[in-house]
């Protein structure tokens, strides 16, 4: 289950560890939007949390938009089911109807914050006699409905951890389980809902450890059995930090939109954790789901270090470039970003050929780090031709034919397998047989010819991804124009 808003890393990273849980003990993965509290209702998040766990390759089994035995799934569609939860209870003297005005809870909380105490309800309404209450309603005031919470609270055991007790009553007040708009608040509702969805195993931040005893009063309310729950400690910045949702590039779809790969994202998240049986890179979803151990999640805060994330990304999608299938999907991608970026420049259809793209992705695989990075100005020279005339390299050095005859030459002979180092080698051997011109000045020609830049990477470089046909093609093109 999640709180809506727009998936950030933190909610990626508990539906990560609840799905893992789910696959390993071989149950069931559920999405449940939970809405109730109407103000902080974000309109089609609910949407984009599953289209991420869809784009992330976690979908649940059961959701608002799946379905399944238990729905609705929208908790602001189950309102029935928490009025008459919170009416037995009314009944049965486990909670009671508060009468107090959001001013006066107002006036509690500030002079609580003057004397330096935590606010809290003072449980005024707590002793009201049933006539008082009649009277109330009577009169057509307002009310809530707030839990009463009971000194001597049962510990628990936490499947991270361990054994817990908070005496809740000790340090609050008597929550509030309905709203006055008939809403209920997350305590009455996930209680509720875990109940009659058959949940038996929650994983949820640690920032509700402290609020679990106050559920397992209202189980014990309602005579029910509690699921068993597991705190997950919080992921931080590097540097201890929260990872703060103003930085809007903690929400998983920028992730997505800047072209990271969803394994990249689910590996740096579960490595930066614990649940592991060791640490390492790499790691894709089967992989997770065969080492995970609930036993093995530290209470330690995951230190997440975003700056890493171009390097696990260049793992996963150098494996991407090696799978047959998922490569060809790649060439689709890279061939919108080249139309995209480079569109309006004359690019050669042959360029944006399958061949010639699966080529430039298998030479330059593990040098990359994101598939845009090939759109790069590093790059541009693989997707537009240049029109560089001859005069142009006359200026750098007046033997321009037979240099270019010389490295044709060398292309015929070098076809096959062409490496950086061994054309570093040969480019050396090649400028001994000139006349006058020097190497730095060949190397200035021939990047030149090939790119029509003066800067980027080095020139055997630029060869061995363009291949053999390629340099061919543009030598001459540059020799006779």
């Amino acid at each position: 289950p999640m709180i809506t808003g727009f998936l950030h890393l933190g909610g990626l990273r508990t539906a990560l560890y609840n799905y893992i849980f789910a696959k390993k003990h071989q149950g069931t993965f559920i999405l449940r939007v939970e809405d109730t509290d109407q103000n902080r209702v974000v309109p089609g998040a609910a949407e984009g949390i599953e289209d991420m766990l869809d784009w992330a390759g976690i979908p649940p089994d059961e959701s608002p938009r799946r379905g399944g035995s238990f729905g609705p799934y929208q908790q602001s569609q189950r309102l029935d089911l928490y009025r008459r939860a919170s009416d037995a209870l009314l009944e049965s003297g486990a909670a009671y109807r508060c009468f107090c005005t959001p001013q006066r809870l107002e006036l509690l909380k500030k002079e609580a914050l003057r004397s330096q105490q935590t606010p809290r309800y003072d449980n005024r309404c707590r002793d009201l006699t049933p006539t008082e209450v009649s009277e109330k309603v009577a009169r057509g005031l307002g009310w809530v409905v707030r839990f009463r919470l009971e000194r001597g609270v049962q510990p628990f055991r936490d499947l991270v951890y361990g054994w817990s007790r908070h005496e809740v009553a000790d340090v609050e007040g008597d929550p509030v389980i309905l709203k006055g708009d008939g809403f209920p608040t997350y305590h009455l509702a996930n209680v509720v809902d875990d109940h009659y969805m058959g949940i038996s195993h929650v994983l949820r931040g640690t920032e509700w450890l402290t609020s679990t005893s106050k559920h397992l009063l209202l189980y014990k309310a309602f005579g029910w059995d509690p699921p068993q729950f597991g705190h997950l400690p919080l992921l931080l910045n590097k540097d201890g930090g929260k990872l703060s949702k103003r930085q809007g590039d903690i929400f998983v779809e920028s992730f997505a939109q800047d072209g990271f790969l969803p394994e990249a994202l689910l590996d740096i998240v579960t490595n930066c954790g614990s649940g592991f049986a060791e640490k390492q890179m790499g790691r894709n979803l089967e992989e997770l789901i065969l080492q995970f151990e609930i036993g093995r999640v530290t209470t330690h805060s995951a230190l997440l270090d975003l700056e890493s994330l171009p390097e696990f990304n260049r793992i996963h999608l150098t494996r991407h470039i090696e799978n047959e299938g998922l490569r060809q999907e790649l060439i689709r991608e890279l061939r919108l970003l080249v139309e995209h970026v480079y569109g309006d420049q004359q690019v050669d259809q042959e360029v944006l050929e399958k061949e010639y793209m699966e080529r430039v992705l298998l030479l330059r695989k593990g040098h990359i780090s994101l598939l845009k990075n090939l759109v790069s100005s590093d790059y541009s020279y693989l997707w537009v031709r240049p029109s560089v005339s001859r005069e142009q390299l006359q200026t750098i050095s007046a033997e321009v034919d037979e240099i270019g005859k010389l490295v044709l030459g060398l292309m015929r002979r070098q076809a096959a397998g062409l490496t950086v180092e061994e054309l570093n080698r040969d480019l050396r051997s090649l400028q001994k047989q000139t006349k006058e011109t020097k190497y730095s000045s060949m190397m200035q020609l021939l990047r030149l010819a090939l790119s029509g830049q003066q800067h980027g990477p080095s020139v055997a470089e630029m060869m061995v991804t363009l291949g053999p046909q390629e340099v061919c093609g543009r030598i001459h093109k540059a020799l006779s124009s």
